[in-house]
């Protein structure tokens, strides 16, 4: 494996954490930009890599666009890759306002546009499939195929009774006392998230990928940014209920973790869309990429490369 000791500042080599757990031709190092963009009133900052057509990744929650690096390795040999953070996540900008995922999709779209790019895959996780939808939902014209992985579309169907709900608390854990609970206490919070919402703990999200988010959220604002992302789901649940009266026909490709979201993501997407794949990932949990890369890293680079 190779070192990064030397890198130029601002490019920085994608790496397979574990070269045993995924497949030989996710193996080799790509060289991966960081950039910032102004979008929709936001500074974003992205990862990009590869030629050919544009590709979008948006990470959800305890993560940001880091989670990506194992697929960019893959894909960027076949497309242009851009691995966003999302407003109020990772290095871009943490406004006061703006996390319904209507607006979120919004940057992104306006992200898109100012680098060029119409048409557009999309593939978003958790929060990220959220945005994904409504990027689709809004601008259908210009996603030529979608991808949501294991979570929920606040709004359709009977979303309250989705998995993930039993930890219902977490949706509703914001403002001024959550936030002066976990200052400083970043990682003890997101552990809940990293431990229980996968098939096993210890083929989760990796040591060092734990360090580097618990930083990146003890950012000023960022913390209070995650929470705002739950906050809205009562608008978003508005926002997507209007969304799935027009059904959507582009190809979707739903990824769910066999031991987290299940089938009911599946079914949700059959509501929105006329042409969807479902896989179930066997013996994963939430974090898809993380707990089965072999599995998942195959299908999304066949899904979008296209």
């Amino acid at each position: 494996m190779r070192t990064l000791a030397g890198a130029l500042m601002g490019v920085v080599t994608g790496l397979i954490a574990s070269a045993g757990s995924v497949p030989a031709a996710a193996q080799q190092a790509v060289s991966i930009e960081s950039r910032f963009a102004q979008a929709n009133g936001v500074r974003l900052h992205y990862l990009i890599a590869g030629k050919g057509n544009p590709v979008f990744l948006l990470h959800g929650y305890a993560q940001n666009s880091h989670m990506w690096r194992p697929l960019i390795a893959a894909l960027a040999k076949t497309n242009t890759v851009i691995a966003p953070d999302l407003r109020g996540f990772g290095q871009s900008d943490k406004p006061a306002q703006g996390y319904d995922k209507k607006t979120m999709a919004q940057d992104i779209h306006a992200l898109a546009q100012g680098l060029g790019y119409r048409r557009v895959r999309v593939a978003g996780h958790d929060i990220g499939l959220m945005v994904a939808y409504a990027y689709a939902a809004q601008h259908p014209n210009d996603v030529e195929r979608v991808v949501l992985m294991d979570a929920f579309l606040p709004g359709v169907g009977d979303w309250t009774k989705v998995w993930l709900l039993r930890d219902l608390w977490h949706f509703h854990f914001y403002g001024e006392v959550p936030l002066k609970l976990v200052a400083g206490r970043e990682r003890i919070y997101f552990e809940h998230f990293w431990n229980d919402f996968a098939a096993d703990p210890k083929k989760s999200v990796s040591e060092a990928d734990r360090r580097s988010y618990a930083k990146a959220y003890a950012q000023p604002g960022a913390m209070r940014a995650g929470f705002e992302v739950f906050k809205a789901f009562e608008q978003d649940s508005k926002d997507f209920a209007a969304f799935a009266q027009t059904r959507l026909t582009m190809p979707m490709l739903v990824l769910s973790g066999e031991m987290a979201g299940g089938q009911f993501l599946i079914d949700q997407a059959r509501v929105v869309d006329s042409n969807v794949e479902g896989v179930i990932v066997k013996g994963s949990g939430h974090w898809l990429i993380d707990e089965a890369p072999e599995q998942v890293i195959p299908k999304l680079v066949a899904f979008l490369a296209g």
